[in-house]
């Protein structure tokens, strides 16, 4: 008997009843009973599917965590400035599209928050997407599509994207992919195979720990008590324990008689016994350089300026370009336009370069005196917005106009 759909006209979706949904998954499990042995099962509730016992996602491994965040952070932070090609180099726009895609592209959020859940998404599943919603030609609103998937078409036409029961065409959709498939380049691949391993491994080690530290069989003394003493008795052995090894004042000795027992330390198991310590370190090391963060980013190592910035032009601004070419790509219909982060912003720069920096190219006329204080993070001022060149610094063309080749000429002419 095949299930009943109910399909709701309003929005377009489809639902199965419970008692229907429950036959498929008792179906399902009496097909694959004989195959495997374990078998990954959902919890269905009402607010959706629960993972079962014993399943660690991507995002619950600390140190998974810990690289998308950062990631994802440091994307979310940049500025995305509308550019436009003009005679003299590309210059900035600023209007109200420059300002929806940069400040509010989301109702519901700002570009933190979007560009953020776009990154995370990317890194761990490998595609993103988000519907542009339009309204008398105009970008109104750009809704996050979590649980959409791009699938292809039985009749072999290119693809399509599937969310909440509705097929969407491939231009009504931004799609950002992390890396193209190698069969499918429509779509991209995420990091759940390379991590899967790593992930269970740092899953193990939390459990190996957790154990160990709740562990009872840790004693730190060993005590050999002479044969003739009945010890079978656990009342006996506590009656032992308080007459011999308890005292009223703990900082006093322990005297015990010398051919009744003998004390010795016991050392237990340590987590660098079981070596737990490298193997978190080693996992962390292979996260690393799965995402292509610096190890000090995950907890190994310690910070290093220039790793730092090999990180970011590297790993984030190629990244940052997926998001910008899909926009650039979809929303804009200029073709002299398109859309770029700020990515000055990430390097490390100190207060100390971006002085020396600045007044260099001030005083070569390349920045004008507002513009080095802009890079300051200072106000600017009356006066300071005219390029100006110090005295020794003039054209190649001009350097015979010079005041001292002038006097020296004359002074030989007579």
């Amino acid at each position: 008997m095949m299930p009943r759909v109910l399909h709701c006209k309003d929005t377009g979706l489809f639902y199965f009843p419970a008692k229907e949904l429950m036959m498929i998954f008792e179906n399902l499990t009496k097909r694959f009973k004989k195959r495997s042995a374990s078998m990954v099962g959902l919890t269905l509730s009402s607010t959706g599917v629960i993972c079962p016992s014993g399943y660690t996602r991507l995002s619950d491994a600390p140190e998974v965590a810990a690289a998308v965040w950062r990631i994802s952070d440091m994307i979310a932070s940049m500025t995305i400035h509308l550019m436009e090609n003009a005679k003299n180099g590309d210059v900035r726009v600023k209007d109200e599209l420059a300002r929806k895609v940069d400040v509010a592209p989301w109702s519901l959020g700002t570009r933190q928050t979007l560009i953020g859940w776009i990154v995370s998404t990317l890194l761990t599943e490998g595609n993103a997407f988000v519907l542009p919603v339009t309204r008398d030609g105009l970008l109104t609103d750009l809704w996050p599509m979590p649980t959409a998937y791009a699938q292809r078409r039985p009749d072999g036409s290119p693809y399509e994207i599937v969310w909440q029961g509705m097929a969407f065409e491939p231009d009504e959709v931004l799609h950002f992919r992390l890396r193209p498939d190698a069969r499918y380049p429509w779509q991209g691949v995420g990091t759940r195979v390379q991590l899967g391993d790593i992930v269970d491994s740092i899953a193990q080690t939390a459990a190996t720990k957790k154990a160990y530290m709740r562990s009872e069989y840790k004693p730190p003394l060993v005590i050999a008590v002479n044969s003739d003493s009945d010890l079978s008795d656990p009342d006996k052995r506590d009656a032992f324990t308080q007459s011999f090894l308890t005292r009223k004042d703990p900082s006093a000795p322990l005297i015990i008689p010398a051919d009744l027992m003998n004390v010795v330390q016991a050392k237990p198991l340590s987590l660098t016994d079981l070596a737990v310590r490298d193997g978190v370190e080693l996992d962390k090391r292979n996260v690393a350089a799965i995402f292509g963060v610096p190890g000090f980013m995950v907890g190994v190592g310690d910070y290093d300026k220039d790793e730092y910035n090999t990180f970011v032009s590297s790993v984030l601004l190629p990244l940052a370009q997926v998001i910008e070419q899909e926009l650039t790509k979809k929303l804009l219909v200029s073709s002299k336009r398109y859309f770029k982060f700020n990515a000055r912003s990430l390097y490390a720069y100190d207060l100390k370069e971006l002085s020396e920096i600045g007044s260099d190219l001030y005083i070569r006329g390349l920045m004008t005196g507002n513009e080095v204080r802009n890079w300051m993070s200072l106000p600017p001022k009356d006066g300071l917005d005219v390029l100006v060149i110090l005295e020794n610094f003039i054209p190649a063309d001009r350097i015979g106009d010079q005041k001292k080749l002038k006097e020296g000429k004359k002074n030989a002419e007579e």
